[in-house]
């Protein structure tokens, strides 16, 4: 996969030949609610992204806050925004460990931007963020982000029952964790 890093007017960022990561902006409200309302039946039941102007003003203080790793992930050719990814809950110490979350826009699912943005962000947490472990929780049904991690090396360790609520209801969630050891043998066998 090729990439560079590069400074654009909306700031700099990790290019991946089709995507790439920046950080939310507030200028980016009235583009991301629209896509997050567009993607309301892909999404139902799995994530609740904002879909109003007050929430996404909550997102951008969650972005902001303690943890330093929560992107857009954005379309090359023309800065689209098709979804977003983070690293949450970052431990450092004898921990350095942190969770992984996403979600892609209906109309992007299923054509690789996904894929290429956590191969961006486990390079970031690895790489940069000098992590020893990450996990990705994944509700049961959820066949296709379960493909996602189990393709990017992430190995399932075990099942959560009622490990998080969404949308109002505690959902059973499989638990997947890479760790950066395994990313570094998996990228080696792929050169």
């Amino acid at each position: 996969m090729k990439s560079d890093v590069r400074a654009t007017k909306r700031g700099a960022v990790v290019v991946v030949e089709r995507v790439y990561l920046r950080a939310p902006a507030r200028r980016d409200c009235e583009e991301f609610i629209a896509l997050n309302r567009a993607s309301r039946r892909l999404h139902r039941g799995l994530v609740s992204p904002p879909i109003e102007p007050h929430e996404f003003d909550a997102f951008l203080k969650r972005c902001r806050g303690a943890d330093p790793a929560s992107f857009f992930i954005c379309r090359t050719e023309d800065g689209a925004i098709v979804g977003a990814i983070n690293l949450s809950q970052i431990v450092r110490g004898n921990f350095e460990s942190a969770y992984l979350g996403y979600y892609v826009g209906a109309r992007h699912a299923g054509r690789g931007y996904m894929t290429e943005a956590i191969q961006l962000t486990l390079r970031h947490a690895f790489e940069e963020l000098k992590l020893h472990r990450l996990e990705a929780n994944i509700q049961p049904a959820n066949v296709a982000s379960i493909a996602l991690v189990r393709r990017a090396g992430f190995i399932r360790e075990g099942y959560s029952r009622h490990y998080l609520k969404i949308c109002g209801r505690w959902r059973d969630h499989e638990r997947w964790a890479i760790l950066a050891e395994d990313w570094k043998a998996g990228r080696k066998r792929a050169r």
